[in-house]
């Protein structure tokens, strides 16, 4: 079965933890700080593949993940960066959060490399936080946490022309006749499963397009019968539709009616789709002769022509009316001014990291003062107006969030206790 949908787990890498050392040389009583910084974690990576045309292989494997970055070292050493993963995958591919369905990057129309999941920033050592009053600084930076997703990946075939039409109407006879496409075409009453692409090259070097045969639509395609959902995703980018039908009703349906319930599903999937312009294929005419085929016509063109649809009487299996009808699609497209359909970025996986700047708690027996200091510490009071009401609830909020409270009960904090935090000095009730 071709696969144009995938449902996978991507996994940044983490970033390696900073390192506490200090130097041990003979005639030196207290070495300074020497704790080397952690290695970055690795990248997930998107990169469009133009060899790849469907997302088979993710159907089979699952979880992706980038390596992770090494720790830090004594000596200044700094831990070895994590291995980037990347993912390669068709022009076309729609990368969504599974979770809300947002777009998190669409791999098409010159987009073919993007970076999704950034590995985690490796961790200062401690020699970065030596200072005249903290000399001999016993914390250092834990690595940056990986970051993790599940995406859901969508193939939406790019092409400046869509064929649709019911199974068995002639679809893939007409594109294997006007493109360099080479379908598998029998009298079958199912429906291709593979969209097939195809480049379509006017006579007298007036130009060509890119031409996609949809795999055909049934009713109750757009509330996912059948492969319903795999397929209309497919006609989203296109710009003209070339609706192709069997005028001569040799299997006993009604071509008019047959128009009227595909275009019911593309309104029904997305109402944008029946405003694309179409042009009417009317297939199989060869096995129609004199009056038989002037009644075929007759009746599309009553029907349809007043809605704006042209109609072209053909024959994909003679060749019959097909010239006609792809030089006027061409007309068309020149007079479409319209962007390509380029689906714009709604999550952005990067507003889940979180700060990892260091801390510590511990209890100062001489002053009798539970002692909340760092980095992360310092920055946080540093930006905040204490001294407000919001000020204040974000303080708390902050102990609470980054489970210091949970550090100072375990250290067996009583209400009344004082808490120092860089020359603060709080009372903590519970």
């Amino acid at each position: 079965m071709f696969a144009d949908r995938a449902e996978i787990y991507i996994r940044s890498g983490k970033g390696g933890d900073g390192h506490v050392s200090f130097r041990r040389e003979m005639f030196v009583a207290a070495g300074g700080p020497n704790g080397g910084d952690g290695g970055r974690g690795g990248d997930v990576i998107f990169e469009v593949d133009t060899g790849m045309n469907t997302l088979a292989e993710y159907r089979y494997v699952h979880k992706y993940c980038a390596e992770d970055g090494e720790n830090g070292g004594k000596n200044n050493c700094t831990g070895k960066d994590g291995k980037d993963i990347v993912l390669k995958v068709p022009e076309g591919t729609v990368i969504r959060d599974a979770a809300t369905g947002k777009v998190i990057a669409d791999m098409s129309h010159g987009n073919k490399r993007e970076l999704v999941l950034r590995g985690g920033r490796g961790g200062k050592g401690n020699q970065h936080y030596a200072t005249a009053t903290m000399q001999v600084p016993m914390y250092a930076q834990p690595g940056q946490n990986y970051l993790e997703l599940n995406v859901l990946l969508e193939l939406k075939v790019i092409a400046d022309v869509g064929l649709v039409g019911f199974p068995n109407v002639g679809k893939s006879t007409f594109l294997s006749r006007v493109s360099n496409a080479k379908p598998k075409i029998a009298n079958y009453h199912f429906t291709t499963l593979n969209p097939n692409l195809g480049v379509v090259d006017l006579k007298n070097g007036a130009g060509g397009f890119v031409i996609a045969d949809i795999p055909g639509l049934i009713e109750g395609a757009s509330e996912g019968v059948g492969l319903g959902h795999e397929f209309l995703r497919h006609i989203e980018r296109t710009k003209v539709l070339i609706h192709v039908v069997d005028a001569a009703g040799t299997e006993g349906r009604d071509p008019v009616e047959d128009i009227r319930a595909i275009n019911k599903e593309l309104f029904a999937y997305n109402d944008s789709l029946s405003q694309k312009p179409q042009v009417i294929a009317a297939n199989k005419l060869d096995v129609l002769y004199g009056e038989e085929k002037d009644i075929a016509m007759e009746l599309l063109k009553t029907e349809l022509e007043p809605e704006g649809m042209k109609i072209f009487p053909i024959s994909a299996a003679t060749g019959e009316g097909i010239d006609e009808l792809l030089f006027y699609v061409q007309d068309m497209l020149k007079n479409i001014d319209e962007e390509p359909i380029v689906f714009a970025k709604e999550f952005f996986p990067e507003s889940m990291e979180t700060s990892t700047e260091p801390y510590f708690v511990e209890y100062d027996e001489e002053e009798k003062v539970y002692v909340v200091e760092g980095p992360r510490i310092e920055k946080m009071l540093g930006y905040t107006n204490i001294d407000s009401e919001k000020g204040f609830e974000f303080f708390q909020k902050f102990l609470k969030t980054n489970g210091i409270l949970d550090e100072l009960e375990a250290l067996g904090i009583q209400d009344g206790d004082t808490v120092r935090m860089y020359g603060l000095q709080f009372d903590y009730y519970k």
